[in-house]
């Protein structure tokens, strides 16, 4: 008789099936943050690898520039190897020598390549009249000072290098 009222299980399906667990949060938290992580180190390759590649282009811009200057100074052209730099602003208002022009030119191009991390260049002859010209600097911001342009050595300088004719 007292079968009617009879009260509904605490265990019935139903009564479980509402709302989230607190531990179904807790892993959706962590997998959301394992792909946050991912992202910002996604994000900070990127940034490394586009700075490498801006100096880079930029070291080629350089070492093109040197050349395109032995070309505009062709009487001079070999003694920039071993000029030396000496900045002279009336080269470009009153004229100057070749020569004074040379050293104006490797004072310049030695300003510019301050703008790369320890960035440096060289001129040296090679036969047949070639030049080779090389841009170098520290891509890693670590220190380095080698000059071999040795890719596999931490210690040497990234290099870009291009061999012209004047």
């Amino acid at each position: 008789m007292n079968s009617m009222h009879a009260q509904p299980s605490i265990s019935s399906p139903a009564r479980h099936a509402s709302g989230f667990t607190l531990i179904e949060v807790l892993v959706s938290v962590l997998v959301l943050s394992i792909g946050l992580l991912g992202l910002a180190s996604l994000q900070a390759t990127s940034l490394r690898y586009n700075n490498d590649s801006s100096a880079q282009t930029q070291a080629a811009y350089l070492a093109s520039d040197m050349a395109d200057r032995m070309r505009a100074n062709l009487s001079e052209a070999a003694n920039y190897p071993g000029t030396p730099a000496a900045a002279d602003l009336s080269c470009y208002s009153s004229g100057c020598s070749p020569s004074a022009m040379a050293g104006n030119d490797i004072a310049e191009w030695n300003t510019a390549l301050d703008t790369l991390p320890a960035g440096k260049g060289t001129i040296t002859a090679v036969a047949g009249g070639l030049y080779k010209i090389t841009v170098m600097w520290d891509e890693n911001r670590t220190g380095a000072t080698g000059t071999n342009c040795d890719p596999n050595d931490k210690t040497d300088l990234r290099c870009v290098s291009i061999t012209t004719q004047p």
